[in-house]
């Protein structure tokens, strides 16, 4: 996968052994699979403890918003590129199995262009009620200084991970690739940014609604997979993924998310919340309403303010760092349009 979906990290646990995916979209780990050996029934609830009315979170046919839901995406996705500097909170809550992860971090970023700096801090740790599973700590830091983004990753008991990126390597290869804004290479490396535009990349957003959140007047919009994306995922998929109306939440492994929800301010286009919405539990399993796997609320949101210039300085250890530059220009593609 790419973006959101290629920087995956182990999930380690004691019993039942999971071998489970975090993300790191874009700095921002959640859960998106969770395969667990031997699978123990999970809890029929979401990681809110709600269900979710089914015409939210079962979509159907295209509805006629879709260009509308498409414009607030992409108008949200400028707005975070353009604040200038932009501060927030994070809570994250995501569930893997039987367990569920929570969380705060941080998001941080100044200028634009290519004097577009960010940094983004996140620790999750696993909330269980099960003594055999203990309890594991998950760190995520990611700095880019303007000329090296910086990946530190600590995944329970499992050596760090401190990885390098030139960010110079990475426009020069935006400009080769022709991509709108080559100089914003922000989306491409890391941060809240990245996390979004790789959303954007994978999923098609269907339907656009007023909500309230939490006392804020926001659009929330609703997207289902791209066909292609999700058929060169899972090529076993690939017939269900492309027929009318496109797959199933229950013919997904447990913890792929069968949809996303965004929640952006109408007053800014500033992304609030995102939540990944799929029918929990071993497999196979009875259709029902998808509902939120995985949560990620960005809120203390704060633009215009002084932000210190030493907040994306950083000097890591010499020690384990790698540098990926090679394999992430190689990998790069330009976004959609």
């Amino acid at each position: 996968m790419a973006g959101a979906f290629a920087r995956l990290t182990r999930f380690r646990s004691h019993r039942p052994r999971a071998a489970g995916w975090l993300v790191g979209w874009g700095g921002v780990a959640v859960c998106v699979v969770a395969i667990a050996d031997p699978p123990a029934p999970p809890p029929a609830a979401s990681v809110y403890r709600r269900r979710m009315p089914p015409a939210a979170a079962q979509g159907g046919e295209r509805a006629p918003e879709e260009a509308q839901a498409e414009r607030i995406v992409t108008g949200a996705l400028l707005a975070l590129d353009r604040a200038d500097p932009f501060t927030a909170k994070i809570r994250q809550k995501a569930r893997i199995g039987t367990r569920v992860l929570t969380g705060p971090g941080r998001y941080v970023q100044s200028g634009a262009g290519e004097d577009q700096r960010f940094r983004y801090e996140s620790r999750l740790e696993c909330d269980t009620e099960r003594p055999e599973c203990g309890t594991e700590s998950f760190e995520l830091l990611e700095v880019c200084d303007g000329l090296f983004s910086w990946g530190y990753r600590r995944n329970a008991a499992d050596p760090p991970g401190l990885s390098r990126v030139d960010v110079r390597r990475v426009r020069e290869k935006l400009e080769e690739l022709k991509a709108p804004e080559p100089a914003s290479a922000a989306r491409y490396l890391g941060g809240l940014q990245r996390t979004l535009w790789t959303i954007r990349e994978w999923f098609r957003f269907t339907v656009a609604g007023s909500a309230d959140l939490d006392g804020l007047a926001t659009w929330r919009i609703e997207g289902r997979w791209d066909a292609e994306k999700l058929a060169a995922i899972l090529p076993d998929l690939a017939a269900a993924a492309r027929r009318p109306g496109g797959i199933e939440a229950q013919e997904l492994p447990d913890g792929v998310p069968w949809g996303v929800r965004l929640w952006i301010g109408t007053s800014d286009l500033l992304p609030r919340r995102i939540e990944w919405l799929a029918i929990p539990g071993p497999r196979p399993v009875a259709a029902a309403v998808a509902e939120p796997i995985a949560v990620l609320d960005i809120h203390d949101i704060e633009v215009g303010g002084r932000v210190d210039a030493a907040t994306f300085f950083y000097k890591p250890p010499a020690a384990g760092l790698m540098d990926v530059t090679e394999q992430h220009v190689k990998s790069l593609r330009a976004w959609r349009p």
